[in-house]
């Protein structure tokens, strides 16, 4: 990915410096930085603070880094997310792929609980409106990001 591309982040604040926080609790990708390319994506994310902040970044040059791209929902996503959830990391930079909204959770803690089999989960995935999310997990994937503005939704 030579040419550059836009990306956002829904928060509280504008943040001209991103940061990877370890947290109580983990993301689909594990710890790190998330943004998506969709803009009504993000304004969701953003819309559920009292004060919602879109910033947008440019995004260019992660070609030279470790990056994991899931295409789609698959069983390799779905093994990556439930380790990532469970307090698994990896050692990838970026990685870029859908998302496991809440709804989705559920489907993925009856799966990891044993109430679910794979077959099911990919079936009720079929019917979840396309999402997207790109996650920064090291200091050299933060600095393929520059922070263009921010507004508020």
């Amino acid at each position: 990915m030579n040419k550059s591309e836009i990306i956002y982040h829904g928060s509280y604040m504008k943040i001209e410096f991103p940061e990877i926080r370890k947290h109580r609790f983990t993301k689909d990708f594990s710890w790190g930085f998330y943004c998506t390319k969709i803009q009504e994506q993000a304004e969701k994310w953003a819309g559920r603070l009292n004060t919602s902040v879109v910033n947008v970044y440019e995004l260019k040059n992660i070609d030279t880094l470790n990056v994991k791209t899931f295409e789609d929902y698959s069983d390799e996503w779905l093994d990556f997310v439930v380790s990532c959830r469970n307090g698994g990391t990896h050692g990838y930079d970026v990685v870029i792929g859908p998302m496991a909204d809440d709804t989705i959770y559920d489907y993925i803690e009856a799966y990891i609980h044993g109430q679910m089999n794979k077959q099911k989960f990919f079936e009720l995935m079929k019917f979840k409106y396309p999402t997207h999310q790109i996650s920064f997990h090291s200091i050299r994937a933060l600095d393929c990001i520059n922070f263009i503005e921010c507004y508020e939704v």
